[in-house]
């Protein structure tokens, strides 16, 4: 039965309603779903009224509920839709919204398909338009067009569906194609209507080529689409962003980025793109301000010769006789955080730009910008400054600069003057722009500050009125950082020196915690000096402690970082000595958490108070193989956790109690996530883990978890910087220092 839809009548704020639409039907909405996310928290809700619009895979469209948007995976909550969420229909949004922002992509988004219902329903919608989004879409047509403009291409050859089905039969053909194209191996494979590399392939040997050129032709269930087969280039790989002034009605290219693959891969895959620190990149490119206007020369050539409007995105190649080779334009660029959009506008003090060209268009900013100037009156009251600290030197500093970014984004510009400080391998601090912190890793970061933009420990009560410490693991959060900001006299989130030491220790905390009566995992810590003297003792004592399957994991690191599980016998404990080997050969630690391996229903908790502590509703994490990977956890579409956990109420309220007391138990403050199992036939909750500064980054679990209580993202970071302050203010606060010992930020 379909649900009742509802009009919903114009805001009585006047705001204009700008529905940001995700998800869709392609093979990309978990990108798009990434991409809404980002959109919704970076539209100025001073200026805009953000209505965030979801359509499932079957076409359906709801209004997403605002405790949905920070999932990290769409079946978190597709299920759950059509009782929680208002259903609407197409014309629906008419009387819904007043603009339409496209944070879609693939099939359905960049094709023209939703640019032409657009249309039919006179609703103004960002970017290029029926004709520019369906012919860029197509890369087989796409590159007729180029070539006739005179914009090069890769070389190589288009196969139908149908001579894909009769490849045996056309084999000796198709290859002669290519070789009188001069195409030899390695080729580039790829369907000819999907983004985000989906279904992209390198291919070695002509052997492999039947197998891979089917998986592209059917990368999208259901669909039978053409395959490019092209030459491999060899180059500089680049991509520019392009938008059009709202002002001139010009196109301007954004600075270039170059992209550096990873070591022994082949091309810029899915995990490269939107994995946390993975793949390397450069804006703008290390080469000539020559070359760099030649690419963004060409790209503003493509974006004409294929009619596209307002923000695109080109990909290719310098090659190394300067020349250049366009290998993929898109309609509608990628959104996330460090995506290629924001770090190009960032590095020329750019930022909705594009949507502003959009809205002069349609007529619409005049009216927007004569609304908007009261609430700037009303944000000119005193803010508290905020320096937020990133980075690190842990193994954990790639999520550190995600949780950080995402921080200074949801920091209420009408509260807070948010200040980030990037922490460097050698715990020295930086001062950092918008430019800054949005590139992709840690290690980018290091080769842009410059001495002029260090800042003094010494000298953080002179510049913030509080320190929100986004660092994970190491010193960040076993009570360093937090004894230093204590000396300093500045307030900061979470908790004290001694919880946060205690709790960056998993073995003395699992120790305390089982002496307090809480159940915990059996473990075993291993000394790396005493495992290299005495393997067998050693071996044997693992043997008769432990039962098989057992876990490997470091004792004062998270986020997955070097955690394995291993099968043995008492015949066979090659399998323990061989993963203790290279835990101690492969890494800097010196010692190793042997723990028994829990077999029941996984569960992450998010805690928050000082005095009055409160659970949230646990989250059960779904994990795909033996122990939830990285990847699961922060690459978009990768990982899925179902918030609440399916158990009864009376369950989840017992599970909240206990996180609750070991909360309270740890002195515990601000907020926390604690990890643990719930063991159904002994009604047991086993305590794994508690992460006194837990991830926050866009999709963090703590984040829907809140919302499922009614608290948005930014409110829940509002309160843990309250709490810290309630906490952490000491005798002689910030706010006594003189005037002339207060340095803006």
């Amino acid at each position: 039965m379909v649900p009742k839809t509802k009009i919903i009548s114009a805001p009585k704020n006047n705001k204009l309603r700008v529905g940001v639409f995700m998800g869709g039907k392609s093979i990309e909405r978990e990108v798009s779903f990434n991409s809404g996310r980002t959109v919704c928290d970076h539209l100025d809700s001073t200026r805009y009224e953000v209505i965030p619009l979801f359509q499932k895979k079957n076409g359906t469209i709801f209004l997403l509920p605002w405790k949905f948007l920070h999932r990290g995976k769409t079946n978190d909550f597709e299920h759950r839709l059509e009782k929680e969420a208002e259903q609407i229909t197409w014309d629906d949004l008419k009387t819904t919204i007043d603009f339409i922002f496209l944070a879609m992509h693939g099939r359905y988004a960049e094709d023209g398909t939703i640019q032409g219902f657009l249309e039919v329903l006179g609703i103004p919608y960002l970017g290029s338009k029926v004709f520019a989004s369906a012919l860029s879409m197509n890369k087989v047509i796409q590159k007729n067009i180029l070539h006739a403009h005179n914009i090069e291409t890769p070389k190589g050859i288009a196969l139908s569906p149908h001579q894909i089905k009769n490849f045996e039969t056309n084999k000796k053909n198709i290859l002669l194609q290519l070789k009188n194209l001069n195409v030899q191996p390695p080729y580039i494979v790829k369907p000819s209507n999907e983004g985000s590399s989906m279904g992209v392939e390198i291919v070695k040997t002509n052997k492999n080529l039947k197998a891979a050129i089917k998986r592209a032709s059917t990368i999208s269930p259901g669909l039978e689409q053409s395959v490019l087969i092209e030459e491999k280039i060899e180059g500089m790989e680049f991509s520019c962003i392009t938008i059009t002034d709202y002002k001139t009605g010009k196109i301007i290219p954004l600075p270039p980025t170059e992209i550096v693959i990873e070591e022994n891969s082949n091309l810029y895959d899915y995990e490269q793109k939107y994995m946390p620190g993975r793949g390397y990149e450069f804006t703008p490119p290390r080469c000539t301000t020559t070359l760099a206007r030649k690419m963004q020369k060409e790209c503003v050539k493509v974006a004409k010769a294929l009619n596209m409007h307002n923000s695109s995105r080109t990909d290719g190649f310098v090659k190394k006789d300067g020349s250049i080779v366009i290998v993929d334009p898109n309609t509608l660029t990628g959104m996330a955080p460090s995506s290629f959009f924001f770090r190009e506008a960032a590095h020329i003090g750019m930022s909705h730009t594009h949507l502003e060209t959009e809205l002069q268009n349609y007529n619409m900013l005049t009216t927007i910008i004569k609304q908007e100037e009261h609430t700037k009156k009303i944000m000119n009251t005193k803010k508290l400054r905020v320096a937020v600290l990133l980075g690190g030197n842990s193994n954990e500093k790639e999520i550190s600069l995600e949780s950080g970014r995402n921080i200074v984004y949801k920091l209420s510009p009408q509260k807070y003057d948010a200040l980030p400080v990037f922490v460097s391998k050698n715990m020295e601090l930086f001062r950092i722009e918008q430019k800054q912190l949005v590139l992709n890793s840690t290690a980018e970061l290091e080769k842009t500050v410059t001495p002029e933009s260090k800042i003094k420990w010494n000298d953080l009560p002179k510049i913030a009125d509080f320190v929100f410490i986004a660092l994970h693991g190491g010193l960040g959060e076993n009570g360093s950082v937090q004894g230093t900001l204590e000396m300093l006299g500045v307030p900061y989130n979470g908790s004290s020196v001694l919880a946060s030491a205690l709790c960056a220790d998993k073995h003395k905390t699992n120790s305390y915690l089982e002496k307090k009566g809480f159940v915990v995992p059996q473990s075993l810590l291993l000394c790396k000096k005493e495992w290299n003297k005495n393997k067998n003792l050693l071996l044997e004592r693992i043997y008769k402690t432990i039962e098989s399957p057992l876990i490997i994991k470091p004792h004062d690191d998270g986020c997955s970082m070097l955690v394995q599980k291993l099968t043995f016998s008492k015949n066979n404990l090659e399998p323990i000595e061989h993963a203790l080997d290279n835990f101690f050969n492969n890494s800097e630690k010196n010692y190793a958490l042997i723990e028994q391996c829990i077999k029941g229903m996984e569960l992450t908790v998010g805690v928050f108070g000082n005095e009055t502590v409160q659970a949230l509703p646990p989250s059960q994490s779904i994990v795909t193989k033996d122990i939830l990977s990285l990847e699961e956890k922060f690459l978009p579409g990768a990982g899925e956790n179902q918030t609440p956990a399916p158990l009864s109420n009376k369950i989840l309220q017992y599970i909240q109690k206990t996180i609750e007391n070991v909360y309270k138990e740890l002195d515990c403050s601000g907020y926390a996530r604690i990890d643990c199992f719930y063991i159904p036939k002994n009604n047991f909750i086993v305590i794994l883990e508690i992460n006194t500064l837990p991830g926050m980054t866009p999709a963090t679990c703590i984040f829907h978890q809140a919302a499922e209580i009614g608290i948005r993202p930014m409110e829940f970071v509002d309160q843990i910087v309250q709490l810290g302050l309630e906490k952490h203010t000491f005798k002689q606060p910030l706010t006594s220092l003189k005037s002339k010992d207060r340095t803006p930020l």
